[in-house]
């Protein structure tokens, strides 16, 4: 086989692995920080000028934005078999986002005191999709339907042009049907700095959220605080589970749909058997012929693929929880007895007939899920992810009465006698 997919067992150089870095941060971010520094001192006319020399497009004031004309032009574009499948993903994916919604409370206790959070929307969210020489209409929909169902009032689209100045008519589609307006040609870097500090033509939003390279993962590092970010993404993943009663033929495909995201992407097989893990092998060499990306895939599945021998399905959970994969595979029989035991997964996809591009395309869950480990503690994109709380408190004068004593004391433990203080003039009028 032309790839060499490296083979471990759980231990130290298995962990050396997993911890080498799938690109050199430090080797972007002095360029990233340049971009931002220009869209800071000149706004739109440096966005024109990086579009043009990243993209290859010309792009100027009266071109930035996605005109009427551009997306009638764009329905011209695409076939109706298209347009039906899109209909039905967005179908789907709306309703897995509607029961996500959670709706603002208030309680009250003996006393008549009340508690409670009333959610609210984010006023505007920027979107950002992948773009220029490929279409990712399936990342309009994971944007901006659960922004919508959250009731994000106002939603801007950027996504970088092809060379001839115009957006992928399938993305622009998309977006058409989810009823956006407000589209702007602009990717990379400067798009987040675009959204995340605003210029001349796009207004700051509260919220930036899409999957992007490693310019666009750290350009949301550095707006976030200006404002809020989805997560710090990396290079796709997937970690499959596999029995050995699992297809081989399945797995081997399930590894190559990730590996054909980008020479970084990494795919991951654990199992305690090691006669799958040689069928695997054979099946990858098989098909990886019959790919139109096979050169992107043979280079991830040489540098960033593993097989995992393990001494049970026990241990492979075990290794699975460590590694926390952006996408799970559970290839075992009774899949159900298991997905219990696996609490650090982006998404899980359970059975021989539930391959990732399921989840990517049409069952519903979004499939902007956390990368490189970070399922310990990001959760995919939601509803909530566009929403904010606040805390609603209401004491009656009873209740102030009961609980005074017990906030001076706890304030005046930590030194704080004028919020003691503030709490002792109100008990002492209700004496």
């Amino acid at each position: 086989m032309s790839m060499q997919i490296k083979r471990f067992t759980p231990g130290p150089e298995l962990k050396s692995f997993l911890e080498r870095s799938s690109a050199d941060q430090k080797e972007f971010e002095a360029g990233v920080r340049s971009i931002g520094a220009e869209i800071r001192q000149r706004g739109d006319a440096a966005i024109f000028e990086l579009t043009q020399k990243y993209d290859g497009a010309e792009i100027n004031a009266a071109t930035f934005m996605v005109t009427d004309e551009e997306i009638d032009e764009a329905y011209d574009a695409v076939d109706n078999e298209y347009l039906t499948a899109l209909l039905h993903a967005i179908d789907n994916i709306h309703d897995y986002h509607l029961r996500q919604k959670q709706n603002s409370w208030m309680e009250s206790d003996e006393n008549g005191n009340m508690v409670g959070a009333i959610l609210r929307p984010m006023e505007r969210a920027g979107i950002y999709v992948p773009g220029g020489t490929a279409a990712y209409p399936s990342s309009v929909l994971m944007n901006a339907i659960p922004a919508q169902v959250a009731g994000v009032p106002q939603i801007a689209m950027v996504s970088p042009p092809g060379r001839d100045g115009r957006m992928n008519p399938h993305t622009l589609v998309a977006a058409a049907e989810l009823g956006l307006e407000e589209i702007y040609k602009v990717g990379g870097a400067q798009a987040i700095f675009a959204l995340g500090w605003g210029t001349e033509l796009v207004k700051k939003v509260d919220i930036i959220t899409g999957p992007g390279n490693i310019w666009v993962t750290l350009a949301k590092k550095m707006v976030y605080g200006d404002c809020q970010i989805d997560m710090l993404a990396g290079p796709s993943e997937i970690l499959i589970i596999a029995g050995a009663n699992a297809n081989p033929a399945f797995i081997a495909a399930d590894m190559m749909s990730q590996a054909e995201h980008d020479v970084l992407a990494r795919s991951i097989l654990v199992t305690p058997s090691s006669e799958l893990i040689e069928a695997v092998d054979a099946e990858l060499d098989k098909q990886l012929a019959l790919m139109s990306r096979k050169d992107i895939i043979s280079k991830a599945l040489s540098s960033y693929g593993a097989y995992i021998l393990t001494e049970d399905l026990y241990d492979a959970c075990r290794v699975a929880n460590v590694i926390a994969p952006e996408h799970l595979e559970l290839m075992v029989d009774n899949p159900f007895e298991w997905f219990n035991r696996l609490h650090n997964a982006g998404a899980i996809f359970m059975g021989q007939y539930t391959p990732e591009p399921v989840g990517d395309y049409l069952a519903g869950p979004n499939h902007i899920l956390p990368t490189g480990g970070t399922a310990r503690f990001y959760s995919p994109v939601s509803v909530n992810t566009f929403m904010k709380s606040t805390s609603l408190i209401y004491y009656t004068q009873e209740g102030i009465k009961c609980d005074a004593d017990h906030i001076i004391t706890l304030a005046e433990t930590e030194g704080l006698t004028a919020h003691a203080n503030s709490v002792r003039v109100r008990k002492n009028t209700l004496l």
